[in-house]
């Protein structure tokens, strides 16, 4: 198998390193040249903590998050340009685009969907996990068609009181309107966490696209 590039975003007050051990669901041979990389957010005052400082991607303004709430694009796309940078050093060192492979969970997710939309090449794909839509139509002037090119797999609790059901429903209309393509996948009696399920459906939807990437 071709080398192939996992990258993880973490959710509002967590760590990179404290993820790494998603990487043992993936067993498959596909995965034997496989890179992760598990970022860590900068330390930053998060308004719906109140102004308390913890990791975050950018600004959240409430807690629960719903298909409303108002939105941090100028923090939300320094974060963007991050992850770009570290996916162009990882295609600069090797490694095909289509190999290239962003998941992220809550806040991380809702990066993950604006750093492969924002992304002028088209990636292997893009997994967001109980996240939401993190910027205003707008913003979808900025889309490369290369982009649109990009498969999403949108995974979401049924019982999630913190980013609400109905804000993870919200993307794969949005994702349609704009021509992307999205698998949306409901778990029900999962609230604001990741299960064994979900990751193991991860594996299966990663391992068809390398194989018809490579």
């Amino acid at each position: 198998m071709a080398r192939n590039f996992v990258l993880w975003l973490h959710g509002l007050g967590d760590s990179g390193p404290a993820n790494e051990p998603i990487k043992t669901f993936f067993t498959s041979p596909q995965f034997r040249n496989t890179k992760w990389s598990f970022p860590s957010a900068p330390y930053v005052p998060v308004t719906c903590n109140y102004g308390s400082v913890m990791p975050s991607w950018f600004d959240i303004h409430e807690i629960p998050v719903t298909a409303d709430s108002p939105t941090d694009e100028t923090g939300l796309l320094k974060a963007v340009q991050k992850v770009h940078a570290t996916i162009d050093k990882e295609i600069a060192a090797g490694t095909n685009p289509n190999n290239v492979f962003i998941c992220g969970f809550s806040q991380g997710g809702a990066l993950t969907l604006a750093s492969v939309l924002l992304y002028p090449k088209t990636l292997g794909g893009g997994a967001v996990f109980s996240g939401w839509v993190p910027f205003n139509s707008s913003i979808t002037e900025k889309i490369a068609p290369e982009a649109k090119q990009t498969p999403i797999l949108w995974s979401h609790g049924l019982v999630d009181k913190t980013v609400l059901f109905e804000a993870g429903q919200a993307g794969p209309p949005f994702l349609e309107k704009i021509g992307v393509s999205c698998e949306f996948k409901a778990y029900p009696g999962l609230a604001h966490s990741i299960n064994n399920e979900e990751l193991q459906d991860l594996e299966s939807w990663i391992k068809a696209r390398l194989q018809s990437s490579s």
